[in-house]
């Protein structure tokens, strides 16, 4: 039996039952086992045996033979992870466009928004996540200037681009450095509008207008921070018109 708690944790979390817990570590040790067997072994009830077993199989953990009586093995439990992952990202994306429709509208129009927020960002994967949350809300209008150094950072996030671009998002994204190095850039070939310059002191991505997430620094970002600040935005959106405006065209 499965005696890690940690273990028994990760699944209860991925959503199986203390039952289907008990039973699913009973056929990791004990292999193909009739209904009666795993009962006995994972200390589960017989009536509810059945149920269990075949909760097991709908979430992806077990399977059953043909023969008679029926015997339950379970599956490698890397196998079943994936399953569950994909099984949970499909529900993620079911829920999206619910929460961004009825419960994010609710949300812009009450007082909480008219209280500017400054959020300093830590780490990589905290400002991707961030990026890519507010990729997923523009409407309108998406605005990148992106130094070389940030090119780790906002690389990932050009495929994302290239699906709301083909939701009719603006888009105007302008680089420094070699662009041959802008391999991700090829996502947005003929969707978006590129221009190149030789320097900038830091950059960022603004987004309808509303937010605007700034990498501070020349030859590495020194801070990053996210704001919603009216003030903030507009600058940041301004200085982004000058830089645009001396930048030069680029053909992918």
């Amino acid at each position: 039996m499965v005696k890690g708690e940690g273990a028994k944790q990760i699944l209860r979390e991925l959503g199986l039952s203390a039952y289907e817990v008990d039973a699913y570590s009973a056929l990791l040790e004990g292999g193909q086992m009739t209904a009666m067997e795993v009962s006995k072994k994972g200390n589960v009830p017989y009536s509810k045996i059945y149920d269990v077993l075949n909760e097991l199989k709908d979430k992806g953990w077990v399977k059953s033979t043909e023969s008679r009586p029926t015997k339950y093995f379970p599956l490698p439990p890397l196998e079943a992870l994936a399953t569950a992952r994909l099984r949970f990202e499909d529900r993620f994306k079911a829920w999206e466009p619910v929460v961004a429709s009825e419960l994010q509208s609710i949300y812009e129009k009450r007082e909480l928004v008219e209280h500017p927020d400054i959020v300093i960002l830590h780490g990589q994967q905290g400002v991707i996540s961030k990026l890519e949350e507010m990729l997923k809300k523009a409407s309108r209008e998406v605005m990148v200037a992106a130094p070389e150094f940030s090119r780790t950072m906002i690389g990932p996030a050009t495929v994302l681009l290239g699906q709301f671009l083909k939701a009719r998002v603006g888009t105007r994204f302008m680089v420094t450095g070699a662009i041959e190095n802008w391999k991700s850039l090829k996502a947005l070939a003929g969707v978006a509008e590129i221009r190149a310059r030789d320097n900038m002191f830091g950059g960022g991505i603004i987004i309808d207008g509303k937010e605007a997430m700034l990498f501070l620094g020349e030859d590495k970002p020194s801070l990053v921070i996210w704001s919603n600040h009216v003030g903030l935005v507009q600058f940041a959106r301004d200085y982004f018109q000058f830089l645009w405006d001396s930048s030069k065209k680029v053909e992918l």
